[in-house]
């Protein structure tokens, strides 16, 4: 059974520990990446991505370039967008220092990502269970910086956060379909 990255079409068979990672190496083998080639492994309207580059949530691309940083980011967004505020999610993003493409941040908008989906990795995860997904995002964080430990918890609740808004996301996405069914 595949089923894609959070947030992309990239279809995979599964979704393991450095996954994404990976699969973003290869995509940024080269360098940076084209709108049309965003909006494709997205699914996003070319449109909406520049409305968000106009809007602030997510940085200018250099040279009509997308970098890592910059395609995370907007992953993270789609991803999350149906159940929080655009806004909302670039502030969650900004509390880790998760300014649009600054290297002098603590974690990078692409490291927030691989360890969400390093997270999802972890099959016992069980959404109903508070202590599950704060021990899945605990572990997601185990190699992080331990010199600032408050930006470790903050990270931690972030992707706590992630979780469940991914999670309510894909609920509400089946409810959909099921809902579609019965016409």
């Amino acid at each position: 059974m595949s089923s894609t990255f959070p947030g992309t079409t990239i279809e995979t068979t599964s979704l393991d520990r450095g996954s994404s990672k990976l699969l973003f190496d290869g995509i940024f083998a080269t360098g940076g990446i084209t709108l049309s080639q965003v909006s494709v492994m997205t699914g996003l309207e070319p449109y909406l991505i520049q409305n968000w580059v106009k809007r602030g949530f997510v940085s200018p691309p250099v040279k009509r370039m997308y970098s890592k940083n910059q395609f995370a980011r907007i992953v993270i967004i789609n991803m999350l967008r149906e159940v929080l505020q655009i806004d909302r999610i670039c502030g969650l993003i900004h509390i880790i220092g998760g300014s649009p493409d600054n290297p002098d941040d603590l974690i990078g908008d692409d490291e927030l990502y691989h360890r969400y989906v390093d997270m999802l990795a972890d099959t016992s995860i069980n959404i109903t269970d508070k202590r599950s997904v704060l021990e899945a995002a605990q572990a997601a964080c185990a190699n992080c910086n331990d010199s600032l430990p408050t930006a470790r918890k903050q990270l931690v609740r972030i992707l706590q956060v992630m979780l469940y808004a991914h999670t309510a996301s894909k609920l509400r996405q089946s409810a959909e379909e099921l809902f579609a069914d019965l016409r």
